[in-house]
């Protein structure tokens, strides 16, 4: 609204300079393409985002599987290295691993080492992961909420970079027009200057 307002009432002040007026029109512009501009792109971005991600998750729950696991025994301890450092290994975040068995949905049997679901895991214990279509094991499908969170996410990511662009090329055309605004007074300053001060000058 300041913006606006300081482009009418500059429209016909008779002291104003070309180059205020300009400013004022740069001012305004800058505002409606962060009020307009810059909530549309993020708006057209986040759709776009949305639309991929909302794919890539279908596609997902149509290739993943969730099967019945059954623990077999735990997973031998990965060898220490001597020589590492003990607070290192203290501070290493610890996790216990099984050997387990699943079926396919293809049928086929399967056994290897995937993350304990309780500790201490217990042979014969049940839970399930998740594997494609010939057993191998992939992680949980996207979730169509976190793709919406994502794509949110990617939406406004593009409008705020969108306003800072905008922000920041209005802040240069300021700063040259202040440039060009000094050089013009100098200029001004240098022919008054021998003049200044003197008796009837000007007259």
């Amino acid at each position: 609204m300041r913006t606006a307002m300081g482009v009418w009432r500059w429209r016909s002040n008779p002291l104003r300079r070309p180059t205020d007026l300009f400013e004022a029109w740069v001012a305004f512009a800058a505002l409606v393409c962060v009020l307009v501009v810059a909530p549309a792109i993020g708006w057209v971005a986040g759709l776009q985002v949305d639309g991929t991600l909302q794919q890539a998750a279908h596609e997902q729950r149509q290739e993943r599987h969730l099967v019945p696991a059954v623990v077999v025994r735990p997973a031998p301890e990965p060898d220490v290295d001597a020589s590492a450092d003990a607070s290192a290994q203290r501070t290493a975040p610890h996790r216990t691993e099984i050997i387990a068995a699943w079926t396919a949905p293809d049928g086929s049997s399967h056994q290897g080492t995937v993350p304990a679901a309780e500790e201490p895991p217990r042979a014969g214990d049940r839970f399930r992961v998740w594997t494609d279509a010939h057993g191998r094991l992939v992680g949980q499908p996207l979730d169509p909420s976190a793709a919406e969170f994502h794509a949110g996410m990617a939406g406004l990511a593009a409008a705020v970079c969108v306003a800072t662009l905008v922000e920041t090329v209005r802040r240069l055309v300021v700063r040259r027009l202040m440039h060009r605004r000094y050089i013009r007074l100098d200029r001004a300053w240098a022919a008054a200057g021998p003049d200044w001060g003197r008796a009837g000058a000007g007259s």
